[in-house]
């Protein structure tokens, strides 16, 4: 779409209120989501000093996620996917409250042993995991029925943008609040973030249209639908395949604190410096893509947006100083937006509506979850070898992977602009 100039409309999707009441709500709650991985990622390793306890954060929540995705993806395309999400955000915002509770002074005798503080944070990500499997892929296919299918490139540029600007602030703030007011302030604002979020999003006036899945089929046909699609699509299939394995061996995200305590000697709030990085370097690049929407060689910028993440990721775990670090993640930021961008617009451009769910949950257990299997990842190679060789290794990986699939794939080498049609 374009405005009265002849250019492409860079607003065009929030001109639409419950597209823009739900970029409100996204924006809020991956607020919410940040403060608390900031303020968890700082007082488990704060309690424990054991790289691993941060990889088992992402593990505890990345089990659940993967075990429920299929079942939440059919739930998805069968029920009203906005009142999944209110579901979802209200299991959510009682974890947040859970977790200001275990990290609130006890009112009567002791606090928590701090073995018993852990696990019982943990079990409150167990519960967050399997709500976040209902609401990611409820979440992206509500987005794609509050707009046209000719602003769907312009309005996946918005919600990724948002998502990253969110990202951007919320661990800076998560930071500053726990050198403030440690764990028991983090907490609170997270709470109060998540609680905006769900009222936001409960004032998105629209109801997802009644559906019957292929004429009700059986359940388990149903549940696999979404995967049948994915492995019927090469091409959509490598793009999930070059992000499933850059965030599995590339993130560096869950050794942060101990990049942050011990290699550059930060506190809490240059931990949380170190977490916005990639988000500022992401916010610019969706400032651009929303002007210069899409790619007219889609395909080699995918597979050189991966290779530049995995050539940051190597840069990161050399760095010895805090301004390279940072700019060194902002660069990776800016890569995996790009990256980002193009696998989204992919997924809702080749899915069917009535499959979009399905297809949502398997793109979470190929991207979403791999964030938190790679953080276990990252946490298991660090606690074996070290912080830095982990991160280095994983930069090292994820080429190799950029580079087989270059090869093994020639019809995303030669993959040109993707097209909307109206």
């Amino acid at each position: 779409m374009t405005d009265a100039t002849g250019k492409a409309d860079t607003y065009a999707a929030l001109r639409i209120p419950n597209f823009r009441r739900y970029i409100i709500a996204l924006f809020t709650l991956t607020l919410g989501i940040q403060i608390q991985g900031t303020v968890v990622g700082w007082q488990i390793y704060d309690l424990t000093r054991d790289p691993l306890a941060l990889g088992l954060i992402g593990l505890a929540e990345a089990l659940p996620a993967i075990s429920m995705s299929l079942f939440a993806g059919h739930v998805a395309d069968s029920h009203d996917r906005r009142r999944i999400a209110l579901c979802a955000l209200a299991v959510l915002v009682a974890c947040s409250v859970a977790l200001w509770a275990l990290a609130h002074p006890a009112p009567l005798g002791d606090p928590l042993p701090m073995k018993a503080r852990v696990s019982a944070i943990y079990g409150v990500i167990i519960v967050s995991g399997v709500a976040r499997a209902f609401l990611q892929p409820a979440r992206q296919a509500l987005s794609a029925e509050l707009v046209p299918r000719a602003l769907f490139s312009n309005s996946v540029t918005w919600r990724s943008g948002s998502w990253q600007l969110a990202a951007v602030l919320g661990p800076a703030i998560g930071g500053v609040l726990y050198a403030i007011g440690g764990t028991t302030l983090g907490y609170a604002a997270d709470v109060l973030f998540m609680i905006v979020a769900t009222a936001v999003l409960s004032s998105v006036r629209h109801r997802s249209p009644v559906r019957s899945i292929e004429g009700r089929e059986p359940i388990g046909v149903s549940l696999t639908s979404g995967l049948r699609f994915v492995f019927g699509e090469p091409i959509l299939l490598s793009a999930l395949v070059l992000d499933l394995f850059s965030v599995l061996f590339g993130g560096a995200t869950a050794l942060l604190p101990v990049f942050a305590a011990e290699i550059l000697h930060t506190g809490p709030a240059g931990l949380g410096m170190l977490r916005a990085a990639p988000a500022l370097g992401a916010v610019l690049t969706s400032v651009a893509l929303t002007r210069w929407p899409p790619f007219k060689h889609t395909g080699p910028v995918l597979l050189y947006a991966v290779a530049g993440f995995g050539a940051c990721m190597i840069g990161f775990g050399l760095s010895r100083h805090l301004v390279l670090s940072l700019v060194l993640l902002a660069a990776s930021g800016a890569f995996d937006m790009v990256s980002v961008v193009i696998r989204s617009l992919m997924l809702q451009m080749r899915t069917p509506e009535t499959l979009l769910g399905r297809v949502s949950s398997v793109n979470q257990i190929f991207i979403g979850s791999s964030n938190e299997i790679g953080a276990f990842e990252s946490g298991a190679m660090a606690k074996a070898f070290g912080a830095v060789p982990s991160v280095v290794f994983g930069g090292i990986a994820t080429l190799g992977v950029v580079a087989v699939v270059a090869w093994r794939v020639p019809m995303l080498r030669k993959l040109r602009e993707l097209r909307v049609e109206s």
